[in-house]
């Protein structure tokens, strides 16, 4: 029991230290909203792999995965939102030469932060598959159904939230540095480049 645990945990730790679009947009969002923009985003990516986690062990997320039509949608609409907010930081760093406070993208609020957090993970059809092939591997009993799932997808959430909480924490503590004019117009590119450029990976990719 020890040892599955121990594989369960490595291959969570495996899959949230992978770089994708809730990274980027929680760095993102921790230049732009400091610390606790970051956190607020952290765990609105964790409230919606904890959504994913209930519709797998309810059946949702397999019904998503055998509509083709709706797993596309939702892929389409996934990467138009990444999509979106990575031009946003794109604009804002075209238009660098223009007062600060013009110019810049505003700091998130709380619930836009947790907002953007939650539906970049939930429109992405891909975290659907992920907890139907990797959750039901470690389960003992594969009949217990919600029950055998969810405290290994809450596992999962906690985690995710831990990790990404690391990347506010630490850009926070960099901040005042990240705000200068020239490093900000070149993180909001780059930023802006990176989510744009996993919304196009998104709309592309196969199952």
């Amino acid at each position: 029991m020890v040892t599955e645990a121990l594989a369960f945990l490595g291959v969570c730790a495996l899959v949230i230290c992978a770089p994708g679009p809730d990274t980027a947009l929680t760095i993102r969002n921790s230049i732009v909203g400091g610390r606790r923009g970051g956190v607020l985003t952290a765990a609105g990516v964790a409230a919606g792999q904890l959504v994913w986690t209930v519709a797998a062990s309810v059946g949702i997320a397999s019904l998503l995965q055998a509509s083709q039509p709706a797993f596309t949608a939702l892929k389409i609409v996934g990467a138009a939102y990444l999509a979106f907010l990575g031009v946003q930081s794109i604009l804002a760093a075209l238009r660098g030469r223009l007062d600060a406070e013009e110019h810049h993208i505003r700091p998130p609020e709380p619930l836009s932060a947790i907002r953007q957090g939650f539906i970049s993970n939930l429109a992405n059809p891909k975290m659907a598959v992920f907890f139907l092939s990797l959750l039901p591997q470690f389960v003992r009993d594969p009949s217990g159904g919600f029950a055998a799932l969810v405290p290994l997808g809450a596992v999962f959430c906690l985690m995710t939230f831990g990790w990404l909480s690391t990347y506010a924490v630490v850009l926070g503590r960099v901040g005042p540095f990240l705000q200068r004019a020239r490093v900000r117009r070149v993180v909001d590119a780059v930023t802006g480049t990176v989510l744009v450029a996993f919304g196009i990976r998104l709309a592309t990719a196969t199952r």
